[in-house]
Parts: C-alpha cells; sequence; structure tokens
C-alpha cells in the first residue's frame, strides 16, 4: 500500500467535505458525525458528477444532478439503493490524513 498525504484533520473538520486528485483519482473526503473521516470516489456513479458539488449534511453525499444520496460512513446507496462508492483506505498519522488509491477503481450503475 502506498499513502499519499492529502490534508490535515485541521484542514477537513466534522460536517464537511473537500475534493482532491491523487494519482489520477478524483476523490471526496468526508469527516463525517463523531470525527471519523472516509474517502470515496469522487463522481457520482450515475453519470459522473462531481460529488463536491453537492451536498453533504455530516450523513449523506447528495448528488446535485440527480439527488442520488449516500451514507457518507459506508459510501452504499440510499437513494437508489443497489448501488454504492468506491472507499479508499485512509491512514491518520499524528493529524495528517494520508490516502491510499492502489487497487481502487471508481464504480458506475446502470440506471
Amino acid at each position: 500500500m502506498a499513502y499519499t498525504r492529502i490534508c490535515t484533520t485541521d484542514d477537513l473538520w466534522e460536517g464537511e467535505m473537500n475534493a482532491y486528485e491523487i494519482d489520477g483519482h478524483e476523490l471526496v473526503v468526508v469527516c463525517i458525525e463523531g470525527g471519523a473521516i472516509r474517502a470515496y470516489q469522487g463522481a457520482c456513479p450515475h453519470q459522473d458528477i462531481p460529488l463536491a458539488e453537492g451536498k453533504f449534511d455530516g450523513k449523506h453525499l447528495i448528488c446535485r444532478a440527480h439527488q442520488w444520496i449516500f451514507d457518507a460512513g459506508t459510501g452504499e446507496g440510499i437513494n437508489p439503493g443497489g448501488c454504492r462508492l468506491a472507499s479508499y483506505p485512509i491512514r491518520i498519522d499524528g493529524n495528517e490524513v494520508h490516502v491510499d488509491t492502489e487497487g481502487v477503481t471508481p464504480l458506475f450503475a446502470r440506471a
């Protein structure tokens, strides 16, 4: 695994999301309620719309285009179900946030 530093915990507060490009991967990184940090593919699996242009309420990522909703803790699709976001491994080292893109491929739905 090859982790890359993307930000510090001070750069991403609870209830916030940021977009990053790492090793050719577009990512959205969220700090969910409770303070856990998650990294997912940066595009909605429906029509490749950047998720950073949508909304994040601390629990859900919502695509701006067609209102697809994803659980920010798991990446699982809520509306519609049966889809999900590819998840990237995160490592916290002190206050630095690192992500690993190796072997992760963005997912796309057939809807």
